[in-house]
């Protein structure tokens, strides 16, 4: 390793950032969990459906009945358990583990900031971030440091930064910059917004937006690590964020971004936090205030956590290109397109009827899809291919059961992408029975016929 980058990474700073990030973190995913259960969530995405998407290679996670909320109160505990930095090691798996299962029980649910929390809370499992400030600290003063390596601070930087980065290289398209879709479709639907409304029906606002998203996304990591630029940046993303959160449903993300943004700021920041934190806890912060140095470390578990880090960063880092790997357009396909931070770049909707055959003696019948899916499973499956690829099987295992045959299950598809007209979307003469789920190009997808130029 490069003497300088080793020294950097060695350097020893203070810990009341991880502090303040554990603790926000924390209580931010609590109350987030307990909005989830507030507005009926569980029960309207996990329990009512009769059927669930699921992620190839993790068929077997599906929601256990009225058991599904107990998965809950373990990650709201867990996730308390994080921001006091109560046995902090178990809250981090804990939570990792079950907010990661609530991700997995059905596709259908798939956002980038669930997929963030759970890629940070897995990083954070490998941080001391009770190190100081915490219960554990507390509780055992020889495990309280004061100071830190300054790799525990880089690395949640550095994912941060992949995020917003990654996510400003997607935008560079087309379709975004050129003609600001979809952003063309979505901001005129909020006309009714007070002091901005008006505006965005307007062409130039709708450009305005697009160009300076991307613009936004590309700079902000790297005008928040420097003294000069770090404030008006802060600034700029809580307007970015605010702003997002006002115009689109997205939940907790903008305000997880916001508060994570914050370990960009130097200790000083962080340590009037704490004391203000302080004032109404009761908590004294100089207790913690003991000048010792976790150091770098040394032997095998500590070369297994920088193979992990490296691991995990070199995924980060190379993930989000398998797209490459696939013919055909993204958007369109979208194989490679989940869990690559593309975030809100294009508006899709389309239309699936199926058709179940049964070939023994040529019996057949149209299905109604909302017998099976939900209003917002139907949606969801309508125009991702692996989603129409799952409930044929779905169906094909249902009619079985009713006593069909040799069953053969057929789709007429048709897609309509930012803005353009739909357009067919799935061979219908491909009896998707004969298809498994693989992570192989899925060539029963029918040609987009257009172009999208770009990353």
């Amino acid at each position: 390793m490069n003497t300088s980058l080793r020294t950097k990474l060695e350097l020893p700073r203070e810990a009341a950032p991880l502090a303040v990030f554990r603790i926000f973190f924390g209580l931010m995913m609590v109350f987030s969990i307990l909005r989830f259960w507030y507005n009926g969530w569980i029960e309207s995405l996990y329990l009512e459906p009769v059927f669930h998407f699921s992620y190839y290679g993790f068929e077997w996670v599906k929601p256990l009945g009225p058991f599904t909320y107990l998965i809950f109160v373990v990650c709201a505990l867990a996730a308390l358990g994080i921001a006091l930095g109560y046995k902090y090691r178990w809250s981090c798996l804990l939570f990792f583990l079950s907010f990661t299962y609530i991700e997995l029980m059905d596709k259908t649910t798939y956002l980038n900031h669930y997929y963030f929390i759970s890629v940070l809370s897995l990083l954070m499992i490998f941080l001391p971030l009770q190190a100081y400030y915490s219960l554990d600290a507390r509780k055992h003063p020889e495990k309280a440091y004061q100071k830190v390596p300054g790799w525990t601070i880089i690395s949640i930087r550095l994912l941060l930064g992949i995020v917003y980065f990654y996510a400003g290289l997607a935008k560079l398209n087309s379709d975004w910059m050129l003609e600001a879709m979809p952003l063309k479709i979505w901001l005129p639907s909020k006309f009714d917004l007070p002091l901005i409304g008006s505006l965005l029906g307007k062409e130039w606002v709708q450009y305005a937006f697009s160009w300076a998203g991307a613009l936004f996304d590309l700079s902000v990591p790297f005008l928040l690590l420097f003294k000069r630029t770090r404030v008006p940046a802060f600034v700029v993303l809580v307007i970015f964020h605010v702003l997002t959160r006002v115009l689109f449903p997205i939940g907790m993300f903008p305000y997880i971004m916001i508060v994570s943004a914050m370990i960009f700021f130097p200790p000083s920041v962080h340590h009037k936090i704490l004391e203000f934190l302080s004032r109404i806890s009761g908590i004294v912060k100089s207790r913690f205030d003991n000048g010792r140095f976790l150091p770098f470390g040394k032997g095998s578990v500590y070369r297994l956590r920088n193979a992990f880090l490296l691991v995990f960063f070199g995924i980060q880092l190379l993930f989000p290109w398998r797209y490459l790997l696939y013919p055909g357009e993204l958007f369109w396909t979208e194989e490679g397109y989940r869990f690559s931070w593309r975030v809100m770049l294009m508006e899709k909707s389309g239309y699936a009827q199926f058709k179940v055959v049964d070939r023994d003696n040529g019996k057949w019948v149209y299905v109604d899809n909302s017998e099976f899916l939900t209003p917002f499973q139907e949606k969801q499956m309508s125009f991702q291919p692996d989603f129409i690829l799952e409930f044929a099987h779905f169906l094909e295992s249902h009619y079985r059961q009713m006593g069909w045959g040799d069953v053969a299950v057929y789709v007429d598809s048709r897609v309509a992408l930012n803005g353009r007209l739909s357009r067919p979307f799935i061979d219908p003469d491909t009896d998707l029975t004969q298809y498994k789920d693989t992570f192989e190009h899925k060539t029963w997808i029918l040609p987009f016929h257009d172009t999208i130029k770009g990353l």
